[in-house]
């Protein structure tokens, strides 16, 4: 061994450290790789769904999502006095296009075009008219479309994204036309309509009432919408219901119409011009309102076409018009219960004041005529009412000249509108010296007295005025609102509304005259000179008085449909009550063109009063209109 040099060797511990660290490094590596290319695959997902396919799964997750639908509550139903349904709901299919589901837009609509048997471009037309709504909000394509194109559109339903068929209640007027002026329609609510405090809980594409009963009594019979929170896919399809509100239906609604009266007061008028109005006296409950001819309130339900507006618009005989309340005629010898009445009240005449009738009267420079131009010789009052004498009020008028007799027409409510429960009433007209001045800057001259005092010249009146008036006398004296709802009920039986008679205040008149007045109006059925006597019934006392408006104009022959119908012939008039001495019905009647009051208008009245007192229609029963 040399001296000085050691030799080293090796810790037992470091050569057995290295193969250690060696495979422990490995494994770190390892780790490290799998945990990187783990993140690679994520990262490249995450690429593919966020870039590459990142537009259409935006798309989608827009598009699948949750929405709130609404559900339309069921209209409040229509009943007649006697519980008798009138109008009901039906189901209607409305075809509908959600333009955001319905991607893209174009082939959608060329496709679904083809099924429904539209073009295209009308289709097109209907969403675009729709484009400042939100495009989640469906449009509605095509309203109560038949069954046909609802299993058509449903079947196909897979390449239709967007399209769908809801259903909704709509109106079925069970009797078609039966009471259609009364009734009213349904519309689409308009802007204005919108805009307005009454249809606040409305929305656009709502059907509300336009006309009639359908319409002053909307606030209870539309009931309260409903909704429910559903989720929808990518294409619109309703995938579950998350949440659901039901509507309230709208209340149930019962008139005071019997339907009996007047299903026949419309099958006597027989499609003629005219009114029929009838009324219980002692409350002023309508149990009639006839108007004709009328109309099928079922057509408005989803809209007329322009032809079929055409049609009924420029019709001459007026089937949109409620002549009842709308119609102004002059009152003829209706009105000369009201000039006697005045005569008795400003003592002008008595019971037994008697003139001479030799068939005319002279006044001035003219000869007024007499409808009987052989005379009535000399009369008194009753037989001047029975036989409806001209120059017995001819005399009595020019005495209490014009104001006077306005003043008595208008406490008898003419001249001014009866407040009924319907719109667009007319006022109709009660001349005085001053209205003459204002309308044509005239005097008022002695024979236009002659002329009022037996309902000609300027007069006025609707036939539920004269209704009103007629039940007045009958009740002696009270002047009644005419009440047309009795009440209406929730589904669930509570009462929302009651009819409650309302007095419109007393005839202007005493007990004495109106019963001389109520004596002369049975003399006018009964008496062998009376010009009712074919009104007269054995079994019930009927009281009336008949009258003949001459007609001063007319439209030309040929003035669009129905104008080969009108006639230049007087309106015919009557107007009666029954039984005479504790009248339960009070009846108007008027058609135009009918010529005489005695043989067209009192036989109309004394078949009603016979169907209400006794039961006897002698009339068919109305035909239930089928669904549309």
């Amino acid at each position: 061994m040399r001296k000085g040099k050691t030799t080293q060797r090796p810790h037992a511990g470091s050569v057995l450290q290295a193969p250690g660290i060696d495979r422990y490094r490995q494994r770190v590596l390892v780790a490290m790789l799998v945990v990187a290319g783990a993140f690679v695959v994520l990262l490249g997902r995450l690429f593919y769904l966020q870039v590459i396919r990142g537009e259409i799964y935006r798309q989608q997750s827009e598009t699948n999502s949750i929405r709130l639908e609404t559900i339309a509550p069921t209209r409040g139903l229509i009943f007649d006095r006697n519980g008798t349904l009138l109008v009901d709901n039906r189901p209607a299919f409305d075809l509908t296009i959600v333009p955001r589901d319905a991607q893209p837009l174009p082939s959608t609509v060329a496709v679904l075009s083809r099924y429904v048997d539209v073009p295209a471009d009308a289709l097109m037309e209907t969403i675009q008219a729709q484009r400042g709504r939100s495009s989640y909000k469906p449009v509605v394509l095509l309203q109560d479309v038949g069954r046909e194109v609802l299993a058509t559109v449903e079947a196909h339903r897979y390449v239709l994204p967007g399209v769908a068929v809801q259903v909704r209640p709509t109106r079925h007027y069970l009797y078609g036309s039966l009471a259609a002026h009364l009734m009213g329609y349904l519309g689409e609510i308009s802007a204005a309509e919108l805009a307005g405090d009454r249809h606040r809980t409305n929305r656009a594409g709502d059907f509300v009432g336009k006309v009639g009963i359908e319409k002053i009594y909307e606030p209870y019979l539309r009931g309260a919408r409903g909704g429910r929170q559903v989720e929808v896919n990518a294409v619109g399809q309703v995938m579950r219901v998350l949440k659901t509100v039901p509507a309230v239906p709208g209340g149930n609604l019962h008139l005071t119409i019997d339907m009996r009266l007047q299903a026949q007061a419309e099958q006597l008028l027989g499609g003629r011009a005219g009114a029929v109005v009838a009324m219980i006296p002692d409350t002023g409950e309508v149990l009639a309102l006839a108007s004709s001819p009328a109309f099928d309130p079922n057509a408005f339900v989803c809209g007329l076409s322009r032809e079929q507006w055409k049609e009924l618009s420029c019709n001459v005989l007026r089937p949109l018009e409620n002549k009842a309340i709308q119609g102004e005629y002059p009152p003829a010898s209706v009105y000369k219960l009201v000039t006697a009445l005045a005569g008795l009240e400003e003592d002008v005449i008595d019971e037994e004041t008697t003139y001479h009738c030799p068939g005319h009267y002279v006044f001035g420079d003219r000869t007024f005529r007499c409808w009987r131009r052989w005379g009535h010789g000399e009369v008194a009052l009753h037989q001047a009412i029975g036989a409806s004498c001209d120059v017995y009020f001819y005399q009595v008028g020019q005495q209490l000249g014009v104001d006077r007799l306005a003043w008595y027409a208008t406490g008898c409510g003419l001249g001014s509108p009866t407040g009924i429960d319907l719109d667009h009433e007319a006022a109709g007209l009660i001349p005085t010296a001053a209205w003459k001045r204002r309308r044509f800057n005239d005097v008022w001259h002695g024979g236009e007295t002659l002329s009022i005092a037996i309902g000609q010249g300027f007069n006025l009146v609707t036939p539920l005025q004269a209704a009103v008036l007629t039940a007045a006398i009958a009740n002696n004296g009270e002047r009644f609102k005419p009440g047309l709802v009795r009440w209406i009920r929730s589904p669930e039986g509570e009462t929302l509304y009651e009819g409650t008679p309302v007095s419109l205040g007393r005839l202007p008149v005493s007990a004495q005259s109106l019963g001389i007045v109520q004596r002369a109006m049975r003399g006018v059925v009964a008496d062998p000179t009376g010009t009712a006597r074919i009104a007269n019934l054995e079994a019930v006392a009927i009281s009336g008085k008949t009258g003949t408006a001459q007609v001063v104009g007319r439209r030309e022959d040929g003035a669009g449909e129905g104008a080969d119908v009108l006639q230049p012939k007087d309106h015919a008039w009557f107007v009666a009550y029954a039984p005479s001495a504790a009248p339960q019905v009070a009846v108007a009647v008027l058609v135009e063109h009918g010529e005489h009051g005695s043989s067209t208008a009192a036989p109309i009245a004394r078949d009603l009063i016979r169907t209400y007192l006794l039961g006897d229609t002698g009339a068919s029963p109305p035909a239930v209109a089928p669904e549309s």
